[in-house]
């Protein structure tokens, strides 16, 4: 009896603590002796990836999908991104910090802006009256760029702060010397000067992208995005350089018009400069370069 109660007992033992019982373990009762051989056990865990990485595909390293999982902290996976982007368009020169939540879904912050007004020309026609632009544009972005089918093709949409400084200065039709043609009426530009700024009514302005983001190496990508960012309604301010000034005008038929000041060709300019609504849809077109993690 002595002896079973023994070799349960160190059955136990030996069950608890089998990964230290590599060496034979001896129980003696009295005269006799009974030898144990404890085999080790031994389990290997192998862990997952959550996501996986498609060269190819161009999609990105899984880094924000980590902080759902709870195997990284916030503030890790903010201070190491998936994608650092430059890019240059519409919008202005600027970068972009792109985090993956997942190998179809990106989020990003970014900034764009710069004198961008040459990348458009550098002029528009607002009903007959030319003018020359000066931009200074700050375009800072925080958005959601998707890949439906996990490869080159994205969709892009969020939301944009403008703070565009545009400044316009008109230029008269013929010349110096030449008129100005506005609201049918055909102001003589001589002596006439005509500046102010365009200014959009949003603060907060939504877009959409489409675009392709293919993968050149393991870390290099190239992309390419257009859509369009809803600026809202303009506001323009317009002054003449001599508001005083009686100017020679003539309606469309060729009948002068007396009385009318350069204060009143500003007014009807700007008037005109606002019904247009100069780019209440910008355009959004770029073009830019990608290193991924």
């Amino acid at each position: 009896m002595k002896l079973i109660k023994l070799t349960a007992i160190s059955a136990a033992v030996l069950a608890s603590s089998a990964a230290l019982a590599a060496e034979p373990v001896i129980v003696v009762d009295g005269n006799e002796a009974v030898v144990y051989e404890a085999e080790p056990v031994a389990v290997a865990y192998q862990a997952e990836p959550a996501y996986a990485y498609n060269a190819d595909a161009g999609v990105v390293r899984n880094t924000t999908g980590a902080v759902v999982g709870g195997t990284k902290t916030f503030f890790q996976t903010v201070t190491h991104p998936a994608a650092i982007s430059a890019e240059v368009g519409t919008l202005g020169y600027g970068a972009n910090i792109g985090w993956a939540l997942n190998d179809k879904t990106e989020l990003q912050a970014g900034w764009a802006g710069g004198d961008v007004a040459d990348l458009f020309g550098g002029d528009f026609d607002a009903n007959g009256v030319n003018y020359e632009v000066d931009s200074d544009f700050s375009n800072p972005y925080l958005g959601v760029q998707l890949r439906p089918a996990a490869n080159w093709f994205t969709m892009g949409a969020g939301i944009i702060v403008p703070d565009n400084d545009i400044d316009v200065t008109a230029n008269p039709s013929e010349g110096i010397s030449g008129y100005y043609k506005v609201n049918d009426i055909k102001y003589d530009a001589s002596g006439v000067a005509l500046a102010g700024t365009v200014e959009h009514r949003n603060k907060l302005a939504p877009y959409a992208t489409i675009g392709f983001r293919p993968n050149i190496t393991n870390n290099f990508g190239l992309f390419g995005e257009i859509g369009a960012a809803y600026m809202g309604k303009t506001d323009a301010t317009i002054t003449s350089l001599d508001p005083n000034q009686v100017l020679k005008a003539e309606d469309s038929n060729g009948n002068a018009i007396t009385g009318l000041t350069g204060k009143d060709l500003a007014a009807s300019a700007e008037k005109e400069l606002e019904d247009k609504n100069w780019l209440e849809w910008m355009p959004i077109v770029k073009v830019g370069a990608t290193y991924r993690f």
